[in-house]
């Protein structure tokens, strides 16, 4: 008995059009849809700028306040020195002295129309600022000047000073730093005026400086009296 195949025909004629991809309306494959940037990733820029604004009015604020009843602003050459070393220079310095990082032109909007404009000189390169809030101003330079020595930082020197409306470049700082102190002038003046105590009492509650301008002019008296 031979098999034989038996065969079935379709129940739909077959399509004499060969299948083709052109023959899709569509993409077999979606591509991935791209979608704009989100709204809080668009105003990062913006509040970055807002943040940094915020940042550079907060600093010329604490300039200003620093600003109030100083004595003495100095410049020191920051460029070089360490954080570690930064805050080591910060726990050695007196309570009456404040050390800020500024830049020079957030420094010179804070000091802009007042008698520190002087300082405008030694705003070039990186400056950490020294406010003294003392009459002692040696005692104020002192610290630094040690610590300078101490770890060998020649480069990181006074860039400047105002110091009564006057600036003093790195060359003339020694004028600031071999200043009398209270105790010195008081020692001389007690020295050298023969005035009864009660006449004293008002001019040795005065500042450091009108204390060496009234030695000054008794000096000056003395030597007057004795040419004559």
């Amino acid at each position: 008995m031979e098999a034989s195949i038996c065969t079935f025909p379709s129940s739909k004629p077959p399509s004499s059009r060969t299948l083709t991809l052109s023959g899709f309306k569509k993409p077999l494959i979606r591509p991935q849809t791209i979608f704009p940037t989100s709204r809080k990733t668009a105003h990062l820029p913006s509040i970055r700028a807002a943040i940094s604004r915020n940042k550079k009015e907060e600093t010329v604020e604490t300039v200003k306040q620093q600003l109030e009843n100083c004595n003495l602003v100095a410049g020191i050459r920051y460029k070089g020195l360490t954080v570690k070393q930064f805050q080591e220079l910060r726990e050695i310095l007196p309570e009456s002295v404040k050390l800020l990082v500024a830049k020079n032109t957030l420094v010179g909007k804070a000091i802009e129309g007042t008698p520190w404009e002087a300082l405008k000189p030694c705003m070039k390169g990186m400056n950490a600022w020294l406010f003294v809030h003392s009459e002692e101003i040696p005692a104020a330079l002192k610290p630094y000047r040690n610590f300078q020595k101490e770890k060998k930082l020649e480069d990181n020197d006074f860039t400047g000073a105002v110091f009564e409306g006057k600036f003093y470049d790195p060359s003339e700082f020694k004028a600031l730093e071999t200043m009398p102190t209270r105790a010195e002038i008081y020692a001389k003046l007690l020295g050298s005026l023969q005035s009864p105590a009660s006449a004293l009492v008002g001019t040795l509650q005065a500042p450091a400086r009108d204390l060496v301008m009234v030695l000054k002019a008794y000096v000056q008296k003395l030597e007057e009296e004795g040419g004559q």
